[in-house]
This record gives structure tokens, sequence and C-alpha cells, in this order.
């Protein structure tokens, strides 16, 4: 058997490179969008100033203006109603305790009466009959009258506390949209929340996709615009299951721009979302969302650029039959 080879398998890792493509975006950003107005029903916002796309900002700069003439004269209005609805309070309150006043000397007067009325039955043994006989009905009547004028007296009370608190409901309702418009007009201008970068979104407006500008109008509750920190930036890209095997934790990639090509960053993997989503084929398979940080910035490193990430898979068991 001197021409005879003997075969040894012969175990070797093998490692192959991963490339995924996903979408640049700010670690610290803020959202902005047209306010949202507490007590009012409006259709658009008209924008009057806007800082333009790039702009870099402080915090508490302006952003955007919108007018704010409509909130302006509803807050007007409601505070002329507001004041007027007040001095009708304060009126009916002046009056209540003019009557409060003369309700109680009446009852007074009564009650006076019907202590002298108490007095004459005390002698009513020295009285003649008719006489005794008119002190008993003129005692009959003082009591009557105090009755009367205590029950008419809490009827009154209720009836004028009930009148003035409708005015008072009435007047707060009216300082509450008042202090609304107010605010909705505060509401009207938007400042920086953070340091950063202006970047526009692009939103349906007048029939079509586009960027706001000057005069556009907005509906409420639309992100228009929102504010990047550029100094740290990520790359989110999603990874079939057959994939996700191959990455972990802290393994570094490449980072390319399309747009960009002579860009290139250094990434490292930061996380990768557990759960996962259904796969667009199958319920079988899922596919992950995957975030990289990009080491290093560059003015035209900005969020929404679609970028590839090139990292080394794992290595993985290949046998291979080899001669001794």
């Amino acid at each position: 058997m001197g021409d005879s080879q003997q075969l040894v398998a012969v175990r070797a890792d093998v490692s192959t490179t991963l490339r995924l493509k996903g979408q640049t975006e700010a670690v610290r950003a803020r959202s902005i969008q047209a306010p949202l107005l507490a007590g009012a029903t409006v259709g658009t916002l008209t924008i009057t100033r806007l800082v333009h796309s790039g702009a870099r900002v402080k915090q508490g700069d302006v952003l955007v203006e919108f007018d704010r003439q409509a909130q302006l004269h509803d807050f007007i209005d409601k505070q002329a109603e507001s004041n007027d609805q007040n001095d009708k309070v304060l009126e009916e309150q002046a009056k209540e305790a003019a009557a409060l006043a003369k309700d109680q000397t009446e009852i007074k007067q009564a009650e006076s009466s019907l202590s002298k009325a108490t007095l004459e039955m005390q002698k009513i043994e020295l009285l003649s009959a008719i006489d005794a006989e008119k002190t008993k009905q003129d005692l009959d009547e003082a009591q009557a009258t105090v009755a009367q004028l205590k029950e008419t007296y809490d009827l009154k009370r209720r009836a004028a506390q009930a009148s003035i608190r409708i005015l008072e409901i009435q007047r707060d309702r009216t300082r509450e949209t008042m202090l609304h418009a107010q605010a909705n007009a505060a509401l009207m201008q938007i400042h920086a929340p953070i340091d950063g970068i202006v970047v526009f979104n692009t939103i349906w407006k007048q029939g079509n996709m586009g960027e706001v500008k000057e005069g556009d109008q907005v509906r409420p509750g639309v992100p228009f615009l929102q504010v990047i920190d550029p100094s740290a930036m990520e790359v989110a890209v999603p990874v079939n299951q057959e994939d996700l095997l191959s990455l972990r934790v802290g393994q570094n990639a490449q980072i390319h721009l399309e747009a960009y090509p002579e860009l290139t960053f250094d990434g490292q993997l930061e996380s990768i979302d557990p759960m996962g989503q259904r796969g667009d084929f199958s319920a079988k398979l899922r596919k992950f969302a995957a975030t990289f940080s990009i080491k290093g910035t560059d003015p035209r490193l900005m969020p929404d650029l679609s970028a590839a990430v090139v990292t080394q898979a794992g290595p993985s068991s290949k046998t291979e039959a080899t001669p001794r």
C-alpha cells in the first residue's frame, strides 16, 4: 500500500462578510409638531415665520410662529365677556346683601311684636273677655307672621344663592375659555427644545408631498420638522432571522452612505430587538431591528440617509477532507 493515501478530516473556521442596509437617524432628536389647541376647532394653522432647514439653533431659539390673530381676538372677546359676567355676579351679590338686611330687619320686628304679644298674654286674667280674645288673636297673628317670615327667608336665600351660582358658573366657563385662548396664543410660537440642527420632514400639504415654508397651512398635531443633535448618529437596520445568528452586541462594522460613497465611518452594534416582528412572506420567519452606532461626525451625515453596514459574520465551522 505504498502509493495509497489516507484522508484526514480537518475542521476550519470560515467567516463571511455580512452586508446590511438601513437608514441613519439621530440618537438625540426632538420632533416639532403643529400645536394642538385647547377648546378650539381649528382646521389648519398658517405659518408666518419659519427657521430655514439646516440651521443651527440653540435651546430656546424661535423655530416657527403661526398666525395668532384668531386666538388673540378670541381672548379679547372672552375677557370682555368675563368682566361683564363678573360685574353681574357682584351686582346680584349686592342685591342679595340688601335683601338679606331687609328681611332680617322684618324678622326682628316680627319677633319684637311676638315678644310684646307674649307679655300681653300674661295679663289676660286682668282683661275683659273681649280684650282677652283680642290679645290671643294678636299672639296667634304674631306667631304666624314670624313663622311665615322665617320660611320665606329661607326660600329667598336659596333662590338668591342659586341665581348667583348660575352667574358664577357662566363667568367661570367664559374665563376658562379666555385662558384657553391665551394659552393657545402662546402656543403659536414654538422654541427649540435642544441645541442642534433643524431638519424638515416631508408632509402632505396642499395636495402633494413636500417641506413646509412660510405661508403654508399645517394641520394641528402634524410633525413637520425636528431638531437633531448631529454629534451622535446611528443606523437602524432590519435583520432577517438567518443573519441574526451571525450578529452579537459589540461587533464592529464599516458604515457607508449611499449618497456619499467617499464617506466611510466605523461603527459598532449597540442593540438588537429581542422580540422581532413577523416577516413579510411567512409568519414563521421573523425580522429583527438592530442599531449600529456611528463613530465620528461629518456635516453631510444627517438623518434619513440610506446606509450600508458591512460587518464580519461570526465564524462558522466547516469540515474538509485533506490527504495525510
